[in-house]
């Protein structure tokens, strides 16, 4: 049996990585997590056993990219039984993937890394001293993991030297994360067509200029003048007092702060389509979570959701500032609304994540 070992230093702040190793769990793989920390942080209740939290630095080295990824790989090989592994998962590229990269110098054991929002936006984007780092991680790795087919493209034409393009593009793969199986296992299988020109529009997730709610009012007022009597239930904590006055001011516009999702799951069922045209997506989980309630959706154009499916099998892609577009593909939604819907519902397994652990599965035995 493979033995793996993931090096996940991001793992502490979500509960997006438990929710894979415990899937990785259920088939049965030997796995050890580690996770290195600043020597400050204070754990919150108590881990698996196989996950190692090692404090192995201090504030002053993260402003130093070598000298505090030196005390991780001290801190790793001392702490950790790395050869009895035959392949490493390093869930990021610059900070995890760089451990994997040093790991596989010593030992040579093979490794798969992913591509996080951070390694692309930040490192990639902005540590131009690191870049020549990040490829050669690349370079090395066996798999290279991307969450999305659009940050795959992007990273790729815009870091990446002609010379090396079709070697990385060869060994990379989309894998997309989970949603919670909360979702799945609440599918809505009685949605009904809109009637009577009643179209209810819903939007869950941070109020911020990113998620781009004013360029969906737009539409609405759109479709409103077209004779569609339109609301518009926003979902979420209001990062900018901006939006507070926005949504007084436009009375088709409810709003609800954040809640959780035994109540969000309502809203969603009385709702007829999920709009979030966001500026920036790394992947936008809540279409998915959308998608389980047969809710249509609309998603930006070239960022994290689109590629996914096929253009009109759940929803449609939009630039993200066309009101015009938005109200056009809600339009073409509502033309084939009971289809779409239903496909929503069929291929939402997509995001289950005991599907993405096979996935990771595979890869694994290969090595």
């Amino acid at each position: 049996m493979t033995k793996v070992l993931h090096i996940c230093s991001y793992y502490v702040g979500t509960n997006l990585y438990q929710k894979l190793f415990d899937s990785l769990e259920k088939l049965k793989l030997e796995q050890d997590v580690y996770v290195f920390v600043e020597n400050k942080y204070e754990a919150k209740g108590e881990f698996p056993s196989n996950i190692h939290i090692s404090k192995c630095y201090n504030e002053i080295d993260r402003l130093f990219f070598h000298l505090k990824h030196a005390k991780v790989l001290n801190d790793i090989k001392n702490k950790m039984e790395i050869s009895k592994y035959d392949i490493i998962h390093a869930h990021s590229l610059f900070s995890n993937g760089y451990i994997a990269y040093k790991i596989k110098k010593e030992y040579n054991i093979p490794y798969i890394v992913a591509v996080r929002n951070t390694d692309v936006n930040l490192f990639f984007g902005k540590m131009i001293h690191l870049r020549v780092l990040g490829i050669n991680i690349l370079k090395n790795a066996e798999k290279i993991i991307f969450i999305s087919t659009p940050y795959k493209k992007y990273t790729i034409d815009k870091f990446i030297p002609e010379k090396y393009k079709k070697e990385i593009e060869e060994k990379s793969v989309v894998i997309p994360n989970g949603i919670d199986k909360f979702w799945l296992d609440n599918k809505f299988q009685d949605r009904i067509k809109p009637q009577d020109n009643k179209l209810k529009l819903i939007y869950a997730g941070t109020v911020s200029e990113n998620k781009n709610i004013i360029t969906t009012a737009k539409a609405c007022k759109l479709l409103s003048d077209q004779g569609y009597e339109v609301t518009y239930k926003i979902i979420g904590k209001i990062t900018d007092k901006k939006y507070c006055n926005f949504i007084d001011k436009h009375p088709f516009i409810k709003y609800i702060p954040h809640c959780q999702k035994e109540e969000l799951i309502d809203h969603y069922r009385s709702s007829d389509v999920f709009v979030m045209p966001s500026k920036h997506e790394t992947f936008g989980l809540v279409y998915a979570e959308a998608m389980s309630q047969g809710l249509p959706i609309i998603y930006t154009r070239g960022q994290g959701f689109d590629g996914q499916f096929k253009e009109g099998e759940v929803g449609y892609s939009v630039q993200y500032n066309s009101a015009e577009e938005i109200s056009d593909r809600v339009k073409d939604i509502l033309n084939n609304y009971e289809t779409i819907s239903k496909n929503c519902i069929e291929k939402v397994d997509k995001f289950d994540w005991d599907k993405i652990a096979k996935e990771y599965l595979s890869i694994y035995g290969k090595y």
